[in-house]
């Protein structure tokens, strides 16, 4: 990973299973608006969402989130989680994740991108040129 980037694996249990599925985070200054969440079905095979920094960030102290993906402390049964709704035209699934290793992920792209300036990291004639650029 450059040094503008971070990623953090860990395991995080889906409703209704007992095994802990492996998840990743992931978040670079290039997309500085966005964080990854992938989830490994099989060996090799992942299925990734992209969402809102703000939305982690905010998650993490207080519900945050009123579409396809909300975030809250899990403060009914144990405040050591936090609560990923995550819901698309395919399906629902609510997942526990570690909430420390999750606010230690949030640091770091804090540390990366100071909350606020992320505007002053995209390169918007880049992206510009991606979404205009003719494709063969």
């Amino acid at each position: 990973m450059h040094k503008n980037a971070v990623q953090q694996s860990q395991f995080v249990y889906l409703n209704g299973c007992s095994t802990p599925v492996l998840s990743r985070f992931s978040y670079s200054a290039e997309a500085p608006f966005t964080v990854g969440l992938a989830f490994r079905i099989e060996p090799g095979e992942w299925v990734e969402w992209e969402f809102a920094r703000e939305l982690l960030l905010t998650g993490l102290t207080e519900p945050a989130g009123i579409g396809d993906i909300r975030i809250r402390p899990d403060l009914a049964t144990d405040e050591n989680f936090l609560v990923l709704e995550l819901e698309s035209p395919d399906g629902y699934a609510v997942v526990e994740i570690h909430r420390d290793e999750v606010r230690r992920f949030a640091e770091t792209t804090v540390e990366i991108v100071a909350a606020g300036t992320e505007s002053e990291h995209l390169d918007l004639d880049a992206l510009i040129d991606a979404l205009t650029t003719a494709r063969p």
